[in-house]
């Protein structure tokens, strides 16, 4: 690293710490030194202090301390490599310090198009597109664009090629200023102005704490985490000041490799690290070369952007020039398995009116038929595939789908129509992500479209039947009617000793893998995390323990484990990675269990929030009373029988109890528990203390109450 660089880095982070301690000590005239401080909904308080020094912050007084080790310890002004470094580590913390600020009395700083920090659901939520591969990579973008076409365009190819893009400065009213789709719901951060940049870092942080399992202050671990789980990188635009340059440091000391556009003389670039790129077209290229992500590039021949990005995309009504299904016309979609005369592969059949003939803000019925064939598909694979059908679709810029089967509802925008999208465009879309992201079971693949109201009526029954027969099947799959399970390790890519264990009857706990999913991926790609398990000799029936799963277990796990129980809470349980729905934990004065969501960010009987409980049970770690668990797990017949099974549930959020309601109604009357027992389940509305909701669960007469003791 170039002296001009090094001393540039201390200059900006002897000017991010002089700030840093400033704020710091009018927070402290204004609010005393034990106003608490700290980020909303998170269980790492001050995540970066958390993950590199593991210092206790609680209150504005606990900074004075951190900061001053980091003033005697980082500011080194000689102009060498390790002292840039450490004056980038200096930076990170005057930012988290500078950012935390703002949170005291809880103020939500923030306003729109704005995130500020981002809380761990946020983070949780894109555990699994992050693990499996959907997000390839994460970048951060700040500065300002030479103009805002340029930058919109470098934005776009970045959300088309499915990275999380989180945005600081003026490139975010470029981004707008340009229509660039930005917010949660695109995968498109835009975090703020100046020292906000510090909420990707700590974002990065939280995965290693949450996912990784790094203990709290191993600094060099995290920083190792960083470097090889965490596919990061940071583009800057713009003018290169001291402050800009700490910040980067920043990003080198947590292993993030930095592309600018200002044209650095080779002397000022640290190959692999640091690079220069001015030709905008070839700054992303050069990016994710240096962070070593590699793309699967499919050429979908359609006239929008296609991509993850564009996956939590709402259209409302007003914005649609045509609509189907949804109750409002008729609608579905299914999956055939065929042989392989009966599969011309590329075939789109529109029956029915194309878009051309329909009238904006029109309903349309819909029905989409994909027929498959391939040597290794599978009947129990056409469920599997049809699920697909809705991600597919929604990776569509100005598509919009919800549900699925003869359920389905379809939006396409009037921007997607304007851009010469048609109906056989679907056919177009789903052929093309068939094809590439299930190779090994699908070789040739044709779709046929209806929107005719006519055509429709006895395709539609006809698929009904084939729904029936499937849940049929599906119905007769129990743990005991199969001798093998599979395993998930997909997210050892962030939490490197969890290992999932999935059964016909417990979904993984991140509610994304069935054991039919598993079983398909194995076929996809035999040597993937899906890899099938014998049962084998039973140890244990009623908690759930087998040989084989624990020999695996051992081995998967970086023999960190050595048993595990499929079927109980209290002893040995699987472990948790962090991207779980929910968590289950015990309540001792209920004799019971609570579950909470990722999307409930209150307070719980337990005294945690679903963050802080998160903490407790994530990274690949047993913890004997706390799981994370699918929704799905919940009206298993499998959910937990040897602790009492689901009359042990005394809590859970509304959302979640009116979510599953039907089914926890099906289940409560199957176990002889009657179908009021929903109702004897408290929830937020009635108490998020044990000792306000003892009452009504002693009124209710809820079973728990006379079951064995859990503890």
């Amino acid at each position: 690293m170039s002296k001009q660089i090094c001393e540039l880095a201390y200059q900006g982070a002897s000017t991010a710490v002089s700030v840093a301690e400033k704020l710091l000590n009018e927070a402290i005239e204004k609010h005393g030194a034990e106003a608490s401080v700290k980020y909303p909904d998170t269980a790492y308080k001050l995540p970066m202090v958390t993950a590199l020094s593991g210092e206790e912050v609680t209150t504005l007084g606990d900074i004075v301390p951190v900061l001053q080790r980091i003033k005697e310890n980082n500011l080194r002004p000689e102009p060498e490599l390790g002292n840039a470094l450490l004056s980038g580590e200096a930076t990170l913390y005057a930012g988290e310090i500078i950012e935390a600020l703002r949170y005291v009395g809880g103020v939500k700083p923030d306003e729109p198009p704005y995130t500020g920090f981002l809380p761990d659901p946020i983070l949780r939520k894109f555990g699994v597109p992050l693990v499996d591969g959907t997000i390839p990579g994460v970048a951060v973008v700040t500065g300002k664009a030479k103009d805002a076409k340029a930058g919109a365009a470098l934005i776009k190819d970045l959300q088309s090629k499915g990275i999380l893009v989180m945005l600081v400065n003026d490139i975010i009213e470029q981004c707008i200023e340009e229509n660039i789709k930005v917010g949660v719901d695109y995968l498109t951060f835009p975090l703020g102005k100046f020292t906000q940049i510090i909420h990707a870092v700590n974002f990065a942080a939280r995965a290693g704490l949450a996912f990784g399992g790094v203990p709290k202050g191993a600094r060099e671990q995290m920083l190792d985490y960083q470097k090889r789980r965490v596919p990061a990188f940071v583009i800057v635009l713009g003018d290169l000041d001291p402050v800009t340059i700490a910040i980067g440091a920043g990003a080198l000391f947590m292993g993030f490799p930095i592309v600018t556009d200002q044209a650095l003389p080779p002397e000022l670039q640290i190959p692999g690290l640091l690079e220069a790129q001015p030709d905008y077209d070839k700054i992303v290229k050069l990016s994710l070369e240096l962070r070593g992500i590699k793309l699967k590039i499919v050429d979908i021949p359609v006239p929008i952007t296609v991509g993850p990005a564009f996956e939590g995309e709402t259209i409302r009504k007003k914005e649609a020039w045509v609509e189907f299904g949804g109750g409002r016309a008729p609608g579905f979609e299914l999956v055939r398995m065929c042989d392989a005369g009966q599969v011309e592969d590329g075939k789109i059949e529109v029956v029915g009116p194309e878009i051309d003939e329909m009238p904006e803000g029109s309903v349309f019925p819909l029905g989409i038929i994909v027929d498959i064939y391939g040597r290794k598909m599978q009947d129990d694979f056409e469920g599997v595939l049809e699920r697909r059908i809705h991600y597919f679709i929604n990776y569509g810029e100005g598509l919009w789908h919800v549900a699925q089967r003869d359920l389905c509802w379809l939006r396409i925008s009037k921007g997607a129509q304007a851009a010469g999208f048609k109906i056989r465009h679907f056919g177009e879309l789903l052929i093309a992500k068939f094809k590439s992201d299930y190779p090994a079971i699908v070789d040739r693949v044709q779709v046929t479209l209806i929107t005719d109201s006519k055509a429709i009526e006895e395709k539609i029954a006809a698929a009904r039947d084939k729904y029936q027969a499937r849940d049929a099947r599906l119905k007769g799959l129990t743990d005991e009617s199969v001798d093998t399970f599979y395993s998930c390790t997909l997210c050892q890519s962030f939490a490197p000793n969890h290992v999932c264990i999935v059964s016909p009857e417990r979904v993984g706990l991140c509610g994304a893998v069935s054991w039919l999913d598993a079983k398909a991926s194995n076929e996809i790609t035999p040597t993937g995390p899906n890899q099938p398990i014998a049962k084998g000799e039973c140890l244990d029936e009623q908690k759930g323990m087998w040989q084989n799963l624990n020999d695996f277990l051992h081995t998967s796990s970086n023999r960190t484990l050595e048993e595990v129980n499929l079927y109980t809470l209290m002893d040995k349980p699987m472990t948790s990675c962090g991207c779980f729905e929910a968590i289950m934990a015990i309540l001792p004065q209920t004799n019971g269990v609570m579950i909470t969501t990722r999307e409930h960010s209150g307070d719980t009987p337990c005294g945690m929030t679903f963050s802080s409980l998160a903490g407790t049970c994530g990274g690949g770690v047993q913890t004997p009373g706390f799981m994370g668990i699918g929704r799905r797990y919940i009206v298993s017949a499998k959910f937990i029988p040897a602790d009492g099974g689901l009359g042990r549930i005394v809590w859970m959020p509304k959302e979640l109890k009116d979510y599953l309601k039907d089914e926890l109604i099906e289940r409560a009357v199957a176990l002889g528990l009657g179908a009021d027992f929903v109702n004897k389940i408290a929830d937020e509305t009635v108490g998020i203390t044990e000792e306000t909701i003892l009452p009504f669960l002693e009124e209710k007469q809820h079973p728990a109450l006379t079951m064995p003791a859990l503890m």
